[in-house]
């Protein structure tokens, strides 16, 4: 018996129908702009978020983490709606309510991807959870209709007005590739990511400093760009260009064209760096996640002064190229450096950290790993 199993066990008196698992990710590029039907290039990281449910004979849903064990969050399913107060919980029982489901269930939750570090720890809750309550009640959605449930989950239930790349990474991933991901349409191809063959690895740098995205900075921004797009009378950022926004840099607020700028230049980045992928040509992937890093720093604002520490002092260390990721105000940046230099960099980031008095930093590399899966039933 595994230790969710057994922790399961112990916590409910008796083991759980099935048990999911999903991943974490890291973007490689295209940040911020899933929201504006953008394309996007993330990973599913290695580490992994497992939930494990078995179905009640009631209407009742209790909620436990291996992490909290001493604590059973239980709900009446009827009570499960928007504006419910939570912590955690809130994103499994938003996918309930997103899900429409109508028997009580005890759910444990043993989360292993680092909180508040940018890596999409709250996709992984809500798609575990997702993919065992689809094959326990047998729904039939695909990932496409997983990934808008799960998202309706963090946008209408927790309050996040997050994209929807987070949730389709997590789902769709597979080993080896990062996944070119339009997020109009949710259609999707995978684009070989082998940098260890080139003598080259993606380290990821969590920085430790809090990252949260219910506190308002990530719908404001959002929000620019909806006001840019109903000003300039188009679908989204994607039917933009460059010359096309800047002539029409007097309809918009200065906030509202930078933000606009991100948005149209990263898109066109994403594209650039699945070219350079597919050519191997790794300096020019590199250069691409620097522009990536100055235009979320400069147009988009949101980055902090750890994330400019940990970009700054990889670059400074050799690094062909790096950048924040994910939504910003803390969390993790990723580097792409040379496989030798790993200790090397390692240790000037640690000392820029030391010399800004910030909290000590904490280092992964990951290769892109399998999405969400059934790890067992009954």
């Amino acid at each position: 018996m595994s230790s969710i199993d057994r922790i399961f066990a112990d916590t409910f008196g008796q083991s759980p129908d099935i048990v999911a698992a999903a991943p974490g990710r890291v973007n490689l590029i295209g940040e911020h702009i899933d929201y504006s039907d953008g394309f996007v290039l993330p990973f599913a990281i290695a580490d992994q978020t497992y939930a494990a449910i078995r179905i009640r004979p009631d209407r009742l849903v209790r909620i436990a983490s291996v992490q909290r064990r001493n604590k059973i969050v239980s709900v009446p399913l009827d009570d499960i709606k928007p504006g419910l107060k939570g912590e955690w919980e809130r994103y499994a029982l938003g996918v309930i309510w997103a899900m429409g489901v109508k028997q009580g269930l005890d759910i444990m939750i043993d989360g292993h991807v680092p909180l508040g570090a940018g890596l999409s720890s709250s996709a992984a809750l809500e798609c575990s959870v997702a993919t065992a309550i689809n094959h326990l009640f047998s729904c039939g959605f695909d990932l496409h209709a997983l990934a808008r449930l799960a998202q309706k989950a963090e946008n209408d239930y927790v309050g996040v007005p997050c994209g929807i790349m987070d949730q389709s990474v997590s789902l769709m991933a597979q080993p080896g590739s990062a996944l070119l991901l339009d997020c109009r349409d949710l259609t999707s191809r995978n684009v070989s990511f082998d940098v260890a063959s080139n003598g080259l690895e993606l380290l990821i740098i969590d920085t430790q400093a809090h990252h949260s995205l219910t506190d308002g900075g990530y719908a404001r921004r959002r929000q620019s760009c909806e006001s840019v797009v109903a000003k300039l009378l188009v679908q989204s950022m994607r039917e933009l260009s460059l010359e096309k926004l800047s002539a029409s840099k007097d309809l918009l607020s200065d906030t509202e064209f930078i933000r606009a700028r991100h948005a149209v230049t990263e898109i066109a980045r994403v594209h650039s760096a699945v070219a350079a992928l597919e050519a191997k040509n790794f300096v020019e992937l590199g250069r691409l996640l620097n522009a990536s890093h100055a235009s979320l720093r400069d147009d988009y604002n949101v980055s902090c002064p750890e994330l400019n520490a940990a970009v700054d002092a990889s670059i400074s260390a050799g690094a062909l190229g790096a950048r924040m990721v994910g939504g910003g105000f803390g969390g993790s940046a990723i580097a792409l450096i040379k496989a030798v230099d790993t200790v090397g960099t390692i240790h000037t980031i640690e000392n820029a950290f030391k010399r800004a008095s910030f909290k000590a930093p904490r280092f992964f590399t990951s290769l892109p790993s399998q999405g969400a899966q059934i790890i067992r039933r009954g």
